[in-house]
């Protein structure tokens, strides 16, 4: 009797010892994410979380129009570190080229909202839509309101106002006061 009382004993403690061991495993592993390398886990590393970014780190890269009714929007982190970017943009027209004289515009929101990962030199990019005016020179709203045409674009990112003009040297040309806009997305 005494060596299956002694038997039981030893296993429930070989059982107490395997599950503490799982435990531990199970807390290491959540500890240190998927994503790191294989040596970076197994050394026990875990990388430090990458911080939003700041307005001071982005820079305009340009405004690509799409068409008569949209533009490309790029933004590029100029660093000096990694940060990620979430959200859509504000948007304003800036009247007489100057931000101090902008038009805010209402902005639509567009898609889903995902956080973009940018190392120094990343680049982001959103697209604006808007209600564009018709016809040449002396262009018309299907509205019937007056047009506002602009020579940038200020687009609020990361608290940032940033600049931006139209790629082809042209004005901005919207009817309205409300356009649309994606999420920040890694540019393509």
């Amino acid at each position: 009797m005494s060596d299956t009382v002694n038997g039981s004993v030893a296993r429930r403690r070989v059982r107490t010892a395997l599950a503490a061991g799982a435990v531990a495993a199970a807390l290491l592993a959540a500890a240190v994410p998927a994503a790191a390398p294989a040596t970076a886990r197994s050394a026990g590393l875990v990388a430090a979380p990458v911080p939003a970014c700041r307005g001071g780190q982005l820079v305009p890269g340009g405004a690509e129009r799409l068409g008569a009714d949209a533009v490309r929007v790029t933004v590029v982190n100029e660093g000096p570190t990694a940060c990620v970017l979430r959200g859509h943009p504000t948007v304003a027209l800036a009247g007489q080229g100057s931000p101090g004289s902008a038009r805010a515009l209402a902005v639509v929101r567009e898609g889903g909202v995902r956080s973009v990962v940018l190392p120094v030199g990343g680049v982001a990019q959103t697209r604006i839509a808007f209600a564009p005016v018709l016809g040449e020179a002396d262009g018309y709203c299907a509205s019937g309101i007056e047009p506002f045409a602009a020579p940038s674009m200020v687009v609020g990112v990361a608290g940032a106002r940033l600049q931006v003009a139209p790629d082809d040297g042209g004005n901005f040309a919207v009817c309205g006061t409300v356009v649309r806009a994606t999420a920040f997305r890694p540019a393509s």
